[in-house]
């Protein structure tokens, strides 16, 4: 095996991965003055944020919104030269595919848990909308260390409200089980609320007066002409533009600490040194990578679970397609449908109209955790499966000009009750190895800038300020629902 040193001078960092973590990390180690290798298993960078196309229109294969609210997701896309690309969302109005028809996304919610039942009229029966207004006669419910949304919701106000609301728009982020899923690490203000009220309306009101007094203005999500799968490219650029090295198909098999008390890292026939080196892989991957050194943390890491899922992208003569106004629906899994959400795109997102106005791009998505059997079905049924959903949807009938079908196997990592005292564990474990640090989507937020704001505090902590790592690990970032499809 040849050994190759990529630089010698102090100060290197190698960084493993080259999803949107581990791009943002370097970014972040190049402006403190870091040298930085990225490696990356892969032919391309982004991970889960693929640029493509359909039908001559370029189109997001991945993730095609990011949170506004968060700073650091548009931050780093204003840095890296894409300000005048960013773009909101042409509509932001969704609809809930329940009971047999389309019907309004309620507002008033805080992930489908209401402040009223007047706010979830229309999505759910009389009878579910009288279980709400229960709530504020019951005794307090203790939330606990933590406890799973889906349960703890449908104790206080119904499981209606859970299976038609909380479920598709949970779903939507994670492609996970409500009744699963933690309220600490996934809803994490509507956990800081419930634990300081009796009734959980009351505690969802108090968040949105807070919203309103915080006077929270402009967009919610925000996009990127030509997809934000042209964020990671930039991003990469950018790096490459001020020194640091990415290297593409250079899965790393070994990283052991060096006497020196550096660190060696192994890919290919490749063998870098570095001061230091941040784990930006997914959980089975990094356990794989910690085991020699950090044994106890790729323990924890072995336990994190994935859902898999599939976008299926479609493309129509506008003529021949027409659809309801909006940007999609959601499907909850009760309604017993293949599809999970549609994604209209070519409302959605303005660019994608202005690039071809005679072509209507739109996308579906199908797997919820612990769903194979879909996703083992060929390509060409899960195009006619997600055709026969919208047709009963929205009656949409036309023969598509194009279609795409992209799978995310073990795409999405999941948040399940004590999910925050994992992750503390595998920082605790980390930390005893210095110059070490972790981040990426399992730890802080599935969300593009809660993987942002895991890189950031990655890269701080090597440079000795542990500030970030301790409040992700306290407050891990909301990941909110952008609409259909997400």
């Amino acid at each position: 095996m040849r050994e190759v040193e990529t630089r010698t001078e102090t100060g290197q960092v190698v960084v493993i991965g080259g999803g949107i973590a581990g791009l943002a990390a370097a970014h972040r180690l190049l402006d403190a003055g870091r040298h930085v290798t990225v490696l990356e298993a892969s032919d391309r960078v982004g991970g889960k944020l693929l640029p493509g196309e359909i039908a001559g229109v370029r189109v997001d294969l991945g993730a095609e919104s990011m949170l506004a609210r968060r700073p650091e997701a548009v931050a780093l896309a204003r840095e890296v030269g894409l300000d005048e690309r960013l773009q909101p969302p042409a509509t932001a109005t969704a609809s809930i595919w329940t009971r047999g028809a389309l019907r309004p996304m309620p507002k008033g919610h805080v992930m489908g848990v209401p402040g009223t039942a007047a706010a979830l009229s229309g999505v759910l029966s009389d009878e579910g909308l009288a279980r709400i207004e229960r709530d504020a006669d019951l005794p307090r419910t203790e939330v606990g260390d933590d406890v799973a949304v889906g349960e703890f919701v449908a104790a206080r106000l119904g499981r209606e409200v859970v299976d038609r609301l909380v479920e598709p728009l949970l779903g939507g982020v994670y492609a996970g089980d409500a009744y699963r899923i933690s309220m600490r690490s996934a809803v994490p203000q509507l956990y800081q609320a419930a634990k300081t009220h009796d009734s959980l309306t009351e505690a969802v009101r108090e968040i949105q007066a807070k919203a309103v007094a915080n006077q929270q203005t402009g967009p919610v999500f925000m996009g990127i002409e030509g997809g934000v799968g042209q964020l990671p490219l930039a991003v990469a650029q950018s790096v490459r533009a001020r020194g640091g090295d990415i290297v593409t198909g250079a899965p790393v098999t070994e990283l052991r600490r060096e006497a020196s008390g550096g660190w060696r890292v192994v890919a290919g026939d490749r063998v870098l040194r570095a001061d230091a080196v941040v784990v930006a892989v997914p959980a089975p991957a990094a356990a794989a990578l910690l085991r020699a050194e950090a044994p106890e943390a790729a323990a924890e890491l072995d336990g994190v679970e994935y859902a898999s899922m599939a976008l299926i992208t479609l493309a129509y003569r506008r003529a021949d397609a027409g659809l309801p106004a909006g940007s999609g629906f959601l499907v909850p899994p009760v309604d017993g449908r293949t599809i999970k959400a549609s994604t209209f795109a070519s409302q959605k997102w303005g660019w994608i109209a202005d690039e071809d106005p005679d072509t209507l791009v739109l996308r579906t998505s199908v797997g919820r955790y612990g769903e194979t059997e879909i996703l083992g079905r060929e390509d060409d049924h899960l195009v006619d499966v997600s055709r026969r959903d919208l047709k009963e949807a929205t009656g949409l009938d036309a023969t598509p000009l194009q279609t795409r079908v992209t799978r995310w196997t073990d795409g999405l990592p999941q948040y399940p009750v004590g999910h925050h005292a994992r992750v503390a564990r595998v920082r605790e474990h980390v930390a005893k190895l210095p110059g070490l640090a972790v981040c990426g989507a399992q730890y802080d937020g599935v969300g593009i800038p809660a993987c942002i704001a895991s890189a950031y505090a990655a890269a701080d902590q090597l440079e000795g300020d542990l500030r970030g790592v301790q409040e992700l690990t306290a407050n891990p970032v909301q990941s909110l629902h952008g609409g259909a499809g997400e």
